[in-house]
């Protein structure tokens, strides 16, 4: 053992926070109850809730745990967007505790944490989560759990946070599979700079072996079905590309989800003083994964918001140095109220339906939630298409399948009571969820793009439009519907030509 070793081994740490942490965790919490019904679901949380009334040892977009979540959330909270959302509510509560532990064991006292809880309760990703039950939500949270036992570990060496460390990374892997990534890069990162120590434990190797264990049932789904997760990296890049971007709005992007001013210009200053400060020295690995991860996210082209899980010690880090006084004055500023004020109202309007919904129509300059139109007109959706399903000249032998697993995912929860069959979608992972009957020799297709159809049916003309009424501003508003007739080819032999990303 190193004398830097004994020496934080036997450092005493501040007490917790307790009263300024929990009362910004609780008011967290508050806003996002708040905001939790204001609209409806998210075209997403509808796909979760169709993939768990399927529910698998994998999909091909995911592993299983967020489907299996939001089946048991909904069959508790039937038709309830903020039931189906208190896990993503009490994550991020929970975020904001862990990530001020973290300040803790850096060696920060109530400042500190009481500062580093504030950024995560104004950060636009966090707030945004707490909004939807997603990968995305849980997945920064389990990482800063994750990061917290590490840090932990660096001051305390007790072995046994190591086998608490592969549990909550077995839990991660069935939310995403990005902390893999994260574990990659850590164990390049550990060999050159430190604490290689990590890395001999006979624990660590323990927890691995839990968590290798745990992702065996998943894993075999993922073999038999042909890998298909390795498929939605081209598919995300390709999104990426082409709706975000690309590379050239990583940086900005991530800087944006991390939270302006506040939450950007401490993520950048905490990977600085991780890298410059001797008092952090020992936790000058986390600088440095978190510029290979963003390095990879980037290389790679993924989403920006996937290197989320490394802001808590980096924001803990800059809380640690501006509480020690050693940042420069000129900047101190942005530690106070008025400015994490400014950055809650930021993120507030990027990230949460404030407004109620009939304001948006008649005001559309107001600020609005990024994915508000995501959230609006699904039921409206389900009655459009069922007033065109009843059109159709043969019901009992027409199939509903949708271009977008959004619309499959809303016909589904919302279609059943008025009487329309379960929907197909070639899209994504829906795609492997239902395929059309034998019995159906017609579809009616909801979507923009209806020419993949040609060639498998006689006939295809256009059965209308959704109309979603005064529920707007709303993705699905005015999407044509089309009815194909006359099925040329069985199902199973039409059904990969259809299915993309």
């Amino acid at each position: 053992m190193t004398a830097t070793t004994t020496v934080l081994a036997t450092r005493a740490v501040a007490p917790f926070a307790r009263k300024p942490v929990l009362i910004l965790a609780g008011l967290l919490t508050a806003l996002l109850a708040v905001t939790g019904n204001r609209y409806g679901y998210m075209g997403d949380e509808l796909y979760f809730i169709s993939a768990g009334r399927h529910l698998a040892w994998g999909y091909v977009d995911q592993p299983p745990l967020l489907p299996l979540l939001a089946h048991t959330m909904d069959a508790i909270f039937p038709g309830s967007p903020l039931g189906l959302r208190i896990p993503a509510i009490l994550a991020m509560a929970a975020a904001v505790v862990f990530a001020a532990l973290i300040a803790r064991e850096l060696g920060g006292g109530a400042r500190a944490q009481g500062l580093t809880a504030a950024t995560v309760a104004v950060s636009t990703q966090f707030i945004g989560s707490g909004h939807y039950l997603a990968t995305s939500t849980l997945d920064p949270f389990l990482w800063t759990v994750l990061l917290w036992l590490l840090v932990r570990w660096v001051r305390t060496r007790a072995d046994g946070l190591l086998v608490w460390a592969g549990v909550v990374t077995a839990f991660t892997l069935y939310t995403k599979f990005l902390i893999g990534g994260f574990w990659l890069v850590a164990g390049v990162v550990l060999l050159v700079s430190g604490p290689r120590e990590l890395l001999r434990r006979p624990k660590l190797w323990l927890g691995a072996a839990i968590a290798a264990v745990a992702l065996v049932p998943t894993l075999a789904w993922q073999a038999t079905h042909g890998w298909p997760q390795l498929g939605m990296g081209a598919a995300v890049s390709n999104e990426v590309s082409s709706v975000l971007g690309g590379r050239a709005l990583w940086l900005p992007e991530a800087l944006l989800v991390a939270g302006l001013p506040v939450g950007a210009v401490l993520l950048c200053y905490g990977v600085w003083r991780l890298l410059r400060s001797e008092g952090l020295r020992p936790y000058r690995f986390l600088a440095w994964a978190t510029l290979g991860l963003s390095l990879v996210f980037f290389l790679a082209n993924g989403r920006a918001y996937y290197v989320a899980g490394m802001f808590g010690p980096c924001w803990a880090a800059a809380a640690v140095e501006l509480e020690s006084g050693r940042a420069s004055r000129w900047w101190r500023w942005l530690a106070t109220w008025p400015v994490y004020l400014l950055a809650l109202v930021l993120a507030v309007t990027q990230s949460l339906p404030v407004w109620p919904q009939s304001w948006l129509n008649e005001h559309p300059s107001l600020p609005r939630s990024i994915l508000a139109y995501a959230e609006i007109g699904w039921p409206e959706t389900a009655r459009s298409v069922e007033g065109a399903f009843a059109k159709v000249p043969d019901p009992a032998h027409t199939a509903v399948v949708t271009e977008s697993y959004w619309t499959a995912g809303a016909l589904d929860y919302y279609g059943r009571a008025l009487g329309l069959p379960e929907p197909a979608s070639p899209n994504r992972g829906y795609a492997t969820l239902v395929l059309p009957p034998d019995s159906a020799r017609d579809v009616l297709f909801v979507g923009t793009d209806p020419r993949p159809l040609l060639g498998h049916f006689a006939d295809l003309r256009p059965a209308g439009k959704v109309d979603t009424g005064a529920a707007v501003p709303s993705v699905e508003q005015g999407l044509p519907i089309w009815l194909a007739s006359g099925r040329l080819q069985p199902w199973p032999q039409i059904w990969p030509s259809l299915v993309n990303d």
